[in-house]
């Protein structure tokens, strides 16, 4: 039964316009928002942002599978920080965030490393 829903899956996710992609951005969107979270709820916690992921608390298994796919690049006093997402499903996504979306965190664009 696994196999044939797997392959059904696949022929949808695959099958379809912009199959892998789609898949990219659609977990790259959700590793983005549940590192977001956290990041926020520990400033709210502890009054900076963390020095990295792994000094996130209270994380659960699928918590901890969105952050090994985040890159986080806080600023030195940890009042600021730049997150992308490295990857999504397979590949890397193109997300492109709302304004909106980042209002009242502590993302600052300008902190993406250069290289």
């Amino acid at each position: 039964m696994a196999l044939f829903v797997g392959g059904i899956f696949a022929v949808v996710y695959f099958g379809a316009p912009g199959g892998r992609k789609k898949l990219d951005n659609e977990f790259g969107d959700q590793h983005l928002k549940t590192a977001v979270a956290l990041i926020e709820l520990h400033k709210v916690r502890y009054g900076k942002y963390p020095d990295s992921l792994s000094d996130l608390k209270f994380t659960g298994q699928w918590d901890q599978i969105a952050l090994q796919r985040i890159r986080y690049y806080p600023n030195a006093d940890r009042t600021a920080y730049y997150i992308e997402v490295e990857t999504g499903w397979i590949g890397k996504p193109d997300l492109k965030m709302p304004d909106d979306f980042w209002r009242g965190t502590g993302y600052d664009p300008n902190l993406k490393p250069k290289n």
